[in-house]
């Protein structure tokens, strides 16, 4: 019988999931069907229970309800326990695992197809939303010099800075506080790049040699993409390989294998 997984979101008819995983179940022949599953405000538990109970094995979770999988996962990955959110969920002995794979996409794409490192570095992150919290961990693993959380409001950035405070020192600090400042890395993890916006951001931010990272990807390239390279970016990268390397892990955790990335992240690259 043919193993059913889906991806669940409101709205999720934009998702790419379905042809990422349908390429990874054709390149490691793989029995299975994946699905975009609308599912309407308030349903989300009742959906999870029907799916489950229906003999589905395994599900991805995208906005808005990654906060709700959280909840509903009777056990969580380290990863996914300080994320506060959940983006993947299977069964296993009758209990719901939740995992979040946002921080394992980033660094794969970073590290494996790109070549990046990220040991050493000084790290700024801007934003300090749920992107952030799910990036932060597998971030702090890899060693960096430092990680500052610049946001518009400075206490949620120190919220965060003390829930991460035992995995490693985060600083953190206003758009405003910037200036005079160099960083080798800069991670875009706001969504203000999708409307065409940017966080107030200094022209002599960049440090000789710096790499750029919008966790956001669209078909052109983003204004913090734009941005980076205007201001001497030695590379600057979009979210699609994040996209694809998450997806990838997910399948891992559901299957016990790790599908090839490079075709379908060169197909949707088209």
């Amino acid at each position: 019988m043919t193993d059913r997984y889906a991806v669940m979101g409101n709205p999720v008819a934009h998702s790419k999931s379905p042809r990422i995983h349908a390429e990874f179940a054709r390149n490691t022949a793989q029995d299975l069907v994946y699905d975009a599953l609308l599912v309407e405000l308030g349903q989300f538990a009742p959906a999870i229970a029907a799916f489950f109970g229906s003999g589905g094995k395994g599900l991805n979770i995208t906005v808005p309800f990654k906060q709700e999988a959280w909840a509903l996962a009777q056990d969580k990955s380290e990863q996914a326990a300080l994320a506060g959110a959940v983006n993947t969920l299977f069964m296993r002995d009758g209990r719901l695992q939740g995992h979040n794979t946002d921080g394992i996409g980033l660094l794969r794409d970073i590290t494996q197809n790109h070549g990046g490192s990220l040991a050493g570095k000084r790290l700024l992150i801007l934003g300090a939303g749920g992107a952030t919290r799910g990036i932060l961990l597998p971030l702090l693993h890899e060693k960096p010099a430092s990680i500052c959380i610049a946001n518009r409001t400075v206490s949620k950035a120190e919220e965060l800075a003390e829930l991460f405070a035992p995995k490693g020192k985060l600083t953190t600090c206003g758009y405003g506080a910037l200036s005079g400042q160099r960083f080798d890395w800069v991670i875009n993890a706001t969504a203000a790049s999708l409307q065409g916006d940017l966080p107030p951001l200094p022209a002599n931010l960049l440090a000789s040699g710096a790499w750029c990272y919008d966790l956001m990807y669209a078909k052109e390239p983003t204004v913090f993409c734009k941005w980076a390279n205007q201001h001497g970016a030695a590379k600057s990268l979009d979210g699609l390989g994040m996209l694809v390397e998450q997806a990838a892990e997910s399948f891992w955790l559901w299957r016990g294998i790790r599908p090839p990335t490079g075709t379908v992240l060169q197909k949707l690259s088209q």
